[in-house]
């Protein structure tokens, strides 16, 4: 550095001195020029005043006076650059004096500035050598590549070649399939329009036998229609004759004919009543018989034990009855007097069944799809009007039949008397031969009768089915619910009298809340067995909040890793909630 600035001042101080010295010559020539001008002008004024020209000489004069003053001052400025050459010339020695101290260092300088020249020159060479290897080696592996490319494509056509050729072959066998359902399907088209063709002339044959059946049927109408022109004109004959003889005898005609009228309305409806007694009689008996039958081919080939079937099992309800009949009376009476047992119990079945002919809704049995929707809570109702009003079930329709009326009140006589039969505090024990019930004698579906999410102010209706598990006939009547239930719940339940083993019967709990409290209590009934409850609970919307994570593991991490875990908050209740 120090050698640097040196040679910087030296050629500073030479261009100084190079200037100066210019500036020097360049002060001298122009002396020279206005000595030169100033003898000139001085001839000149001598040449005027000869000749006696007093202005030119005047101006002449003014000339030369310039001339002189710019000489000095050149004169001047000579002497000074003169001065300031000698000083720079000085230094210029000086700084050269002072270089030549550090000519030693001058020529280590250059030695190592040309070692350094040629290490980087060396550098030079074995980066360019580095540099030809990684090409060569790039070309190798651009070659490899292209090779491998040209392999690869080669394989491409190759194998395109082969997919042709599958398909080309491929496609020949779907002709050849193609063809043979095509004829197929063409054979089987004219097999099915032959059908067709065959099917509509047996249509035609059925409009034109349809057509004659017609014109026939076309001809008994009218024969029927004039018979019963001519029946309506003999019932108006008879009817003005009825007219003439009550207002003859002087009684009420209007009252009289519709009498008359309403009496003949039911004899049809007794006759066609007394019709379906007999039909269903007839079938009650024919199905009777063939269960007798049954049972004593089934005492022949089983033992005593393996003849009683399994509660769990649905059979017909006549078959349970009969069941249950013969199980009473086996340990009391010998094998002949079944069929008397079955005769005696055959008429008083048939009594109930001639009561019970038109309330077909009163049947003993039912389907297994009927118990699972009896499970169902009616929110709301399925047919809309039968719950929006208060209905009393017990009362009597103005227009119902009063046959069903008679049908009726002879039930619930029947069941009042059966159920009054029965000794208060006196439990009978539920025994078959070899086996004896035990637990209670009806089940509930479902177990437990269970209101949960309700509203103050609406209205919810669950129906339950109770059904007899017990080895035998038995009773069941409603004995109440508990007394802080009374003011939200009612119990419609119509007692079904004597109950078979495995029948069923329903119970309409109605449920209207007030206060937004939870509630628990029972319904109690009274069986031939002893009593039995079915427990009722009422419980009010409330919040469950569950996490899906009670461990929230991160597993191994780094220092300074970032990892997120994310947790799921769940409401499964039927009320709303803030949580934090």
């Amino acid at each position: 550095r120090n050698l640097q600035l040196l040679d910087d001042m030296v050629r500073e101080k030479e261009l100084a001195v190079q200037n100066t010295s210019d500036t020097l010559s360049a002060c001298r020539l122009r002396s020279k020029m206005l000595a030169k001008q100033l003898d000139h002008v001085d001839m000149e004024i001598e040449r005027e005043e000869e000749a006696g020209n007093v202005a030119a000489v005047s101006r002449l004069q003014a000339v030369s006076s310039r001339l002189c003053a710019e000489l000095e001052r050149e004169k001047e400025q000579e002497l000074r650059l003169a001065l300031t050459q000698k000083q720079n010339l000085v230094e210029l020695w000086q700084i050269e004096t002072e270089q030549g101290k550090y000519d030693i260092l001058r020529e280590q300088l250059q030695k190592d500035e040309e070692e350094l020249q040629m290490q980087y020159q060396e550098e030079r060479e074995v980066r360019i050598w580095k540099e030809k290897i990684t090409a060569l080696q790039a070309e190798g592996t651009r070659r490899t590549r292209e090779k491998r490319e040209e392999e690869a494509r080669r394989e491409c056509e190759e194998r395109k070649k082969k997919l042709l050729k599958d398909a080309k072959r491929n496609h020949e066998k779907a002709v050849c399939f193609l063809r043979k359902s095509m004829a197929r399907i063409h054979e089987k088209n004219a097999k099915e329009e032959v059908k067709a063709q065959e099917h509509m002339e047996r249509r035609i044959q059925a409009v034109l036998s349809l057509k004659t059946s017609i014109t026939s049927n076309r001809e008994k109408l009218q024969t029927l229609q004039i018979l019963n022109k001519a029946k309506a004109l003999e019932a108006k004959k008879e009817e003005m004759k009825m007219r003439e003889t009550i207002l003859a005898e002087g009684g009420n005609v209007i009252r009289e004919i519709f009498l008359h009228k309403r009496r003949q309305e039911n004899e049809k409806k007794e006759e066609a009543f007394r019709e379906l007694q007999k039909s269903r009689k007839m079938e009650i008996v024919s199905r009777i018989l063939q269960e007798q039958a049954s049972i004593h081919k089934q005492r022949k080939s089983q033992s005593p034990t393996k003849a009683i079937k399994p509660r769990g099992k649905l059979v017909d309800p006549l078959v349970q009855s009969g069941e249950a009949w013969q199980s009473e009376e086996t340990c009391k009476h010998a094998d002949g007097e079944i069929s008397q047992l079955y005769l005696q119990n055959l008429c008083s079945f048939s009594k109930v069944v001639a009561l019970s002919l038109s309330l077909p809704q009163d049947v003993l049995w039912e389907s297994g799809d009927e118990d699972t929707e009896r499970d169902k809570t009616f929110l709301v109702p399925e047919f809309p009007g039968l719950w929006s009003r208060e209905y009393d079930l017990h009362e009597v329709p103005k227009a119902e039949d009063p046959t069903r009326l008679a049908i009726r009140a002879m039930r619930k006589q029947m069941a009042e008397k059966k159920m009054e039969a029965l000794p208060t505090g006196i439990l009978h024990k539920q025994t078959v031969p070899g086996q004896e019930h035990k637990g209670c004698a009806f089940h509930s579906k479902p177990s437990c009768i269970h209101f949960k999410d309700f509203d103050v102010g609406q209205t919810y209706r669950k129906k339950i089915v109770l059904t007899n598990t017990s080895y035998s006939v038995n009773y069941c009547r409603l004995v109440g619910i508990s007394e802080w239930l009374k003011d939200f719940i009612s119990v419609h339940f119509d007692p079904p009298g004597k109950m078979s083993s495995g029948m069923s019967c329903e119970l309409l709990v109605t449920f209207k809340p007030m206060i937004n409290e939870g509630l628990e209590g029972a319904v109690m009934f009274m069986a031939q067995t002893g009593p039995f409850s079915v427990p009722l609970k009422c419980t009010v919307k409330s919040c469950i909040l569950a996490l899906d994570k009670e461990l929230i593991d991160f597993g191994s991490l780094v220092v300074g890793e970032t990892i997120s875990r994310t947790i799921s908050l769940t409401n499964s209740g039927a009320l709303g909630t803030t949580f934090k």
